[in-house]
């Protein structure tokens, strides 16, 4: 994950195929959503990437919160 930072995990999950790991990551953001939902509601970018056993990236979930211009764009928490 990357917010700024980046975090590594380096456990390994082995797969079936790559719509299950796309189903997994979609799982496992679901859960930091929920611990971390401050993070993100202070409109901080962040994203999650995920890899194969060689380190080459397969796809990408992307997170940023932006107000409408209603709320006068960027957010405040």
């Amino acid at each position: 994950m990357h917010d700024g930072r980046s975090i590594i995990d380096t456990d390994v999950l082995e797969l079936a195929d790559r719509a299950q790991a796309r189903r997994m990551a979609i799982r496992l953001t679901g859960q930091f959503l929920g611990e971390e939902a401050d993070l993100v509601a202070r409109g901080k970018e962040w994203r999650m990437e995920v890899t194969d056993g060689q380190g080459l990236i397969l796809f990408r979930l992307d997170f940023v919160v932006t107000n409408a211009a209603a709320m006068g764009g960027s957010v405040e928490i």
